[in-house]
């Protein structure tokens, strides 16, 4: 029997890399089919179609939190969307509708729930988003990657949660430092820092690697991921940059004696399936809903992460807490176990079970 589940979500990698482990673990058997459901112009298309997975583009509106006239104008293109997912999911007919989250996933989440169709949601960081309380209301499960986050959803749709960890890809487990080192060209004899910026590129953590770069070269091995949209910087004997590997990525991260990153969800539990002290500079409320913070916050109080906050991020902070951590081999020993506690079980083992399970009542 041949079943078409279909994925839905976007913005950033982000959201997009959690659901790829999922399609793994649903894959082993041939029965599942699968499609997404995306943004006209977000990164997701690129991602999801390198996968062979078909991607259906429809319009969407971005959600705010504050006003704005184009809140007005986004609501057309939310109602458009949902006219357009309507048509994609009538057509495709799938089994179960999975969102990742983000604003593209509102649409196909309202208009799943119109046409019978069951829901996932699953919210990745600490305190749910605007995009999961509204597709909270149309889920028949909402997933979260902690406890905590239970308490961030409204009490009417407490009972859907399941607490699941948010899913990584198995590759990220399978890194190895020897392969890492050989595709960078270093030999091992130094420390490894490994900058990530994002799939976007973080203004801030490439400004920090340009200001820090002269001082760290003396000592250590820089790589840099800078992002799609940063400028490169040559690279020499002890810097390597990319815009974005997600293959080789596993491998650099396996090499890494410290991780600077930012605190977003897929990220951290990269972390934590990985065991890797880490700095995290969180994005600012100046600049996200504060999602970041949280998550920060959430790590540094069980010890697992160090987490510079605005405006404590600045160069010389950072160049003292890397010199902290790469003095104190026992201090990052300690960040590895506790960010290696937060990652138990296998999330995308389990959400995959839960999908299974939900089709095969059907």
């Amino acid at each position: 029997m041949d079943r078409l589940i279909v994925f839905t979500g976007g913005g950033t990698a982000g959201h997009v890399l959690p659901a790829r482990a999922v399609i793994e673990q649903l894959a082993s058997d041939s029965s599942f089919r699968f499609a997404w459901i995306g943004s006209r112009k977000g990164i997701e298309r690129s991602m999801v179609e390198s996968w062979g997975v078909p991607y259906h583009p429809v319009p969407s509106g971005k959600l705010r939190r504050y006003v704005s006239i184009r809140n007005v104008l986004d609501l057309f293109s939310v109602v458009f969307g949902i006219l357009v997912s309507l048509g994609v999911l009538a057509r495709l007919r799938p089994v179960l509708l999975f969102s990742k989250g983000g604003y593209v996933s509102v649409p196909p989440v309202v208009a799943a729930r119109i046409l019978g169709i069951p829901v996932f949601t699953h919210e990745s960081d600490v305190r749910a988003g605007l995009a999961t309380r509204i597709n909270a209301r149309f889920a028949q499960r909402v997933l979260v990657a902690y406890e905590d986050t239970r308490e961030t959803l409204a009490p009417a749709y407490r009972d859907r949660v399941v607490v699941t960890g948010n899913p990584v890809r198995a590759a990220v487990a399978q890194g190895g430092r020897a392969e890492g080192l050989g595709l960078l060209g270093f030999s091992g004899d130094r420390p490894v820092i490994l900058f990530i910026g994002g799939s976007l590129g973080s203004a801030q953590i490439n400004e920090l690697v340009a200001l820090l770069l002269p001082k760290l070269h003396a000592q250590c091995d820089i790589v840099h991921q800078r992002g799609n949209h940063s400028p490169s910087r040559p690279d020499d004997d002890h810097y390597r940059s990319f815009a974005f590997a997600a293959e080789a990525f596993p491998h650099y991260l396996a090499a890494a004696t410290v991780v600077v990153c930012r605190a977003g969800a897929g990220t951290l539990w990269e972390l934590a399936v990985t065991g890797k002290p880490a700095i995290l500079i969180p994005l600012g409320t100046a600049g996200s809903r504060g999602d970041q913070i949280d998550n920060a916050r959430f790590f540094a109080a069980r010890n697992a992460a160090v987490v510079l906050e605005p405006p404590d991020a600045g160069a010389d902070r950072l160049q003292s807490e890397i010199e902290r951590l790469l003095a104190d081999p026992a201090l990052r020993e300690e960040i590895a176990g506790a960010v290696s506690d937060l990652a138990s079980g296998n999330p995308a083992a389990t959400i995959a079970g839960l999908i299974r399970q939900v089709v095969q009542e059907a």
